[in-house]
């Protein structure tokens, strides 16, 4: 009987090894690969879920996404939340990062870039809108109506927006019909449910919602570039982000990022 225990046991220990060495190298790899956080602007909220669903089916790593306006991002961050990537909707949010050394040095690169847009719920009434400084949006918003956009204090949406208003000389007239919110996304859901007659989002939300439409978009000299740079935390799994990082410029990645209406660097 002992006899029999202990061919059994060598028998499976053999199996095993057997098991382990005929694993392809790729796959110990990626079986060994820690799940990355990601916190990304909400801007980016449909294309990075899907690249980070496509990066787990590939059996690259685990990924989690948190995410929020840029700027709450980054707060958090510096307050110690777990992240192991920043992506931003601007480059202000990673500077803030990184001149407090919290960006992984040589990890930090620019992916992406955006435009300003403006949207009407898809019922309204409202035709294109030629957006230069003789655009009427106080007749298109009537007595009542707010504008929604991410709050310009902090929010890179509403900070390109307000800066792109001044410059175009609207500011003065729509500054108290402003309705700010929490993030680009939160303007978004505004308009889609018909809470405000016009909202100020990136070209690219847009692509993920049914229930608005552009009626203009900002001449691009109204306001800085938007441009969203992408790093790994300092301290945290450097490694494993930058190898996420890598993938966001892939030719699979970049496709996905197009299609929710991104342009590439």
């Amino acid at each position: 009987m002992k006899i029999f225990k202990r061919s059994g046991f060598m028998h499976g220990l053999i199996l095993a090894v057997f098991c382990l060495v005929s694993m392809s190298p790729d796959y110990v790899a990626h079986a060994a690969e820690p799940e990355i956080v990601v916190f990304a602007a909400a801007s980016t909220t449909n294309a990075v879920t899907e690249i980070g669903n496509l990066y787990a089916e590939k059996g690259l790593g685990s990924i989690k996404c948190s995410f929020a306006s840029s700027s709450t991002l980054a707060k958090q961050i510096e307050q110690g939340a777990p992240a192991d990537v920043f992506l931003s909707a601007n480059i202000k949010w990673m500077d803030y990062l990184d001149e407090k050394s919290m960006v992984a040095v040589g990890s930090r690169k620019n992916i992406l870039r955006n435009r300003i847009a403006l949207i009407v719920p898809s019922a309204s009434g409202v035709q294109a809108v030629e957006i230069n400084s003789d655009a009427d949006l106080v007749a298109i918003l009537g007595k009542e109506g707010r504008m929604a956009v991410g709050d310009p204090a902090h929010v890179p949406v509403g900070t390109y927006g307000k800066q792109a208003l001044e410059t175009l000389g609207l500011w003065d007239s729509v500054k108290d019909s402003i309705a700010p919110t929490k993030d680009v996304r939160a303007g978004l859901a505004m308009v889609e449910q018909g809470e405000a007659p016009l909202g100020l989002v990136y070209s690219s939300d847009v692509a993920a919602s049914d229930k608005v439409r552009i009626i203009g978009l900002f001449p691009e000299s109204s306001h800085p570039e938007i441009i969203y740079p992408v790093g790994a935390v300092a301290g945290n799994k450097t490694e494993a982000a930058g190898k996420f990082i890598e993938f966001l410029s892939t030719l699979e990645a970049r496709a996905i990022f197009k299609k929710y209406g991104f342009d590439g660097m």
